[in-house]
C-alpha cells in the first residue's frame, strides 16, 4: 500500500468514526436537528408516591395531602455520579425555600443491588447533609408512575398537584429555582 493509499483511508476512517461529512461524497446527511430539552408535562397531574419501602426524614407522604405547595420530587440514587452532583442544588434549594411552601420529596430508587439497602442510604443521606424526606423506591413503583428514565431527574409539581417542570440529568439549576420562586410568589 503506497502512503497515498494509506493516508486517503486513514482520513476517510477517521471521518466514519467521528460522523464527520465529506462535502460531495455524502448527500444523504440532513441538518442538524435542534437538540431536544425536555419539555414541561402541562396539566398532567403528578402521580402519588406508590410503592415506597422506608420513608427517611419524614412520615409517609402523599401528593394530595401537598396540595398548597410547590413540590420537587428528585429521582436519584446514591451510586450515581450525576446525582450526587446535582444534591448540593437540591439541598440549597430547600434550606432557600422551605419555610416559604416548597416541600422537597428525594424518590430513591436504586440502579445497583447494593443501593437497596436502608442503612446504606441513611448513611448517604447523612453523608451528603440531606435533611428533606427521601422515599426508598426499592420497586421502582414510584419511578414508574411518573414514567421516568433517567437518573437523575427533577420534578416541579404546582399547588394544584400538576407537573410543571420537568428535566432530567445534571444542570438548569437557575431555571429550577426560578420556577420554584415564580410558584412560591403566584401564591403570596
Amino acid at each position: 500500500m503506497t502512503f497515498k493509499l494509506l493516508a486517503v483511508s486513514a482520513a476517510l476512517i477517521g471521518f466514519a468514526v467521528t460522523g464527520a461529512v465529506i462535502p460531495g461524497i455524502c448527500d444523504e446527511v440532513s441538518p442538524a436537528a435542534p437538540v431536544k430539552v425536555a419539555a414541561a408535562r402541562q396539566a398532567v397531574t403528578a402521580p402519588d408516591f406508590a410503592g415506597i419501602s422506608n420513608w427517611f426524614n419524614s412520615k409517609p407522604l402523599n401528593i394530595a395531602d401537598l396540595r398548597g405547595k410547590v413540590v420537587l420530587v428528585d429521582f436519584w440514587t446514591y451510586g450515581c455520579v450525576n446525582c450526587v452532583n446535582t444534591l448540593p442544588h437540591v439541598t440549597d434549594l430547600y434550606a432557600k425555600y422551605k419555610d416559604k411552601g416548597l416541600v422537597v420529596v428525594g424518590v430513591h430508587t436504586p440502579e445497583f443491588p447494593f443501593e437497596r439497602s436502608a442503612s446504606n442510604v441513611q448513611a448517604a443521606l447523612k453523608r451528603h447533609g440531606i435533611t428533606y424526606p427521601v422515599a426508598q423506591d426499592n420497586d421502582s413503583k414510584t419511578w414508574n408512575a411518573y414514567s421516568n428514565q433517567y437518573w437523575p431527574a427533577q420534578y416541579i409539581i404546582d399547588q394544584n398537584g400538576k407537573i410543571v417542570f420537568q428535566h432530567e440529568g445534571e444542570g438548569r439549576y437557575d431555571e429550577i429555582d426560578r420556577t420554584v420562586a415564580r410558584l412560591l410568589n403566584a401564591e403570596s
